[in-house]
């Protein structure tokens, strides 16, 4: 938790003054017994009203004394907490939207959703607690035993006797709590990914019928957290009564010990109620206690947690470069040499030994089985994950020589899932561009082939999108997709499998308007079907991580076996040329 105690800093001066003020409440707090035995003593011993009700006005005035302190003082707890959880929120979504896709993979967006509201949500109030109790309850608890000390000393030894076992109490409970808040965090994460998975996937769920099925998934997940949340309750759960149960012993020995004492008349009846005054501060003061060694264990996971994500550092540097890095536009536009890349997860190279050169102007279609390499390939190219071994260069620079906007600025990219955001149509296409016209945005969604059906929209380019997209069909939405990556104008265009929700006819128009938009903008066209790579410049064949050969449909169809069994279980003899 210390580490993440930084970003308490902006709010210093809410962290001093806070606990001042509630320590001031405690101070008026602790006097107040002091008063009732003067009272009871004094007061009503002598029956004296004028003394009462000088003395109950000066309670009421310290009453309200420390009611407006508690205020300032929630008000500052209020101020810092706020401000910590929103400033760490920040914090950790900068340093999560900066970690390449290698990291998100290892931790799933489930968790992470979680971690960036349930676990700041937990430092929050952790912090809050800090601020209005952690100094005011143990102030309480020692003050009260110190009042009680000058009071009678010999039955305050009760009290500093009940200390230690108070202690071990709380011992018994940490040690056993803290492992299963742990358990209960990660399975927290588990029922957030069962969910997500539904909530997604609930159309393909309904189209197999396998609703029953989801929902006993998610009611066993269910289960286990509320299992492994029932055992951490149970055990915290003792915290109170234990607490209750060993002040309430101390508070009989004390009665008993007073009762004593007031017969042999050292001490008085104002005295002996101030006593138990104080015992009741203390123990309400440990009740406080109990609950704080319960956010506290629960904030202290949360920060774990927290702090696994914010110490991870990105593979991908969004600073690792300070100058602009000068591209070469003489040299080829994309080059790999002897790249390999392999994904953790699986431990296996998705890349091996990759080298080619992709020039200016060239629209070059990448083609293989399912799991070849394709899309790894191209994900290479702007850096979305980088190279193991070898080198990727674009305009002659290698690619992590480039400050990162300056590389993606290049580049355009359309992703094999389309992904669109809420908002209209035209916000949806000027993410390529930020500052486009009109005319550019029906411009690219032309040579996209979106232009039609955007037409005949009701609103046009201002036709809101629901989450997701969830409004338009497929093809739709991969035709947005492409007219946000055209309308920036790229040099270098991917277009990763993002025609295969359209039909023939649709994407041989896309092809043949990708070409004469820009005859210097060079395009990778990742396809299953080889219709779509076969007017390309050139065709690479990717076969199990490598590349089995690289030219044009006529070249390959006489010299690679991998390409030529492709086109023949998609095209007939006589359409693949043979």
């Amino acid at each position: 938790m210390f580490k993440i105690a930084v970003y308490l800093k902006p709010y210093k001066k809410e962290a001093i003054i806070g606990p001042i003020f509630k320590l001031m409440e405690a101070i008026l707090e602790l006097i107040l017994p002091t008063i009732v035995a003067l009272i009871i003593n004094n007061g009503v011993g002598n029956h004296d009203s004028a003394y009462v009700y000088r003395m109950g006005g000066l309670m009421v005035l310290m009453s309200l004394l420390g009611f407006g302190c508690s205020m300032v003082c929630q008000y500052y707890a209020a101020r810092a907490s706020q401000g910590f959880g929103t400033t760490l929120r920040n914090k950790m979504f900068k340093h999560i939207t900066s970690l390449s896709y290698a990291e998100l993979d290892t931790f799933g967006t489930p968790t992470l959703i979680n971690r960036i509201t349930n676990d700041v949500n937990q430092l929050q109030i952790a912090v809050a607690m800090l601020i209005r109790l952690v100094i005011r309850a143990p102030f309480i608890c020692i003050g009260a035993i110190i009042m009680s000390m000058i009071l009678d000393f010999r039955l305050s030894l009760i009290l500093i006797a009940a200390t230690p076992i108070f202690g071990i109490i709380l011992y018994f409970i940490i040690t056993r709590s803290a492992p299963l808040y742990r358990k209960y965090q990660q399975k927290l994460d588990a029922l957030a990914l069962v969910l997500s998975e539904n909530l997604s996937g609930i159309r393909v769920i309904r189209a197999f019928a396998k609703r029953r099925t989801e929902k006993e998934r998610f009611d066993a997940s269910s289960e286990d957290l509320t299992s492994t949340a029932i055992r951490v309750s149970r055990i915290s759960a003792l915290l109170g009564p234990m607490t209750t149960l060993v002040v309430n012993a101390a508070i009989i020995a004390i009665l008993w010990g007073g009762g004593i004492h007031i017969d042999g008349g050292r001490l008085s009846q104002g005295e002996i109620i101030a006593f138990i005054n104080y015992v009741t501060q203390i123990l309400l003061a440990l009740v406080v206690v109990s609950n704080l060694v319960i956010i506290f264990t629960k904030a202290s996971s949360s920060a774990n947690r927290v702090n696994e994500v914010l110490s991870v550092k990105a593979s991908v540097s969004e600073e690792a470069n300070v100058v602009m890095a000068e591209p070469d536009h003489t040299a080829s536009a994309i080059s790999f040499d002897h790249v390999s890349f392999g994904y953790n997860t699986t431990g296996e190279s998705a890349l091996e030994d990759i080298s080619v050169v992709i020039n200016r102007g060239e629209t070059v279609g990448l083609i293989g089985s399912t799991g070849s390499g394709k899309s790894t390939f191209v994900n290479l190219i702007p850096r979305l994950y980088d190279a193991v071994q070898g080198e990727v260069k674009v305009d002659g620079v290698n690619v992590s020589d480039y400050k990162l906007h300056q590389l993606r600025e290049k580049i355009g990219i359309v992703p094999q899932k389309a992904v669109l955001f809420t908002g209209t149509i035209a916000e949806n296409i000027r993410w390529g561009k930020e500052d486009a016209t009109e005319e550019e945005i029906m411009q690219a969604a032309s040579v996209a082939q979106a232009e039609e059906f955007i037409r005949k929209l009701p609103e046009g380019l201002n036709t809101q999108v629901s989450r997701g997209g969830l409004n338009l069909s497929g093809g739709q939405k991969q035709r947005l997709t492409i007219a946000r990556a055209v309308v920036g104008k790229p040099s270098i265009l991917i277009l990763d499998d993002s025609s295969s929700a359209l039909d023939f006819a649709t994407d041989a128009a896309l092809r043949k308007a990708l070409k004469e938009s820009s005859q210097q903008m060079t395009v990778l066209v990742v396809s299953q079907r080889v219709s779509t790579v076969r007017q390309a410049d050139k065709i690479m064949v990717f076969e199990e991580g490598r590349i089995a050969g690289v030219g044009t449909h006529e070249e390959l169809m006489r010299g690679c076996e991998e390409y030529k069994e492709i086109c023949l279980s998609q095209l007939s003899s006589e359409e693949s040329g043979q």
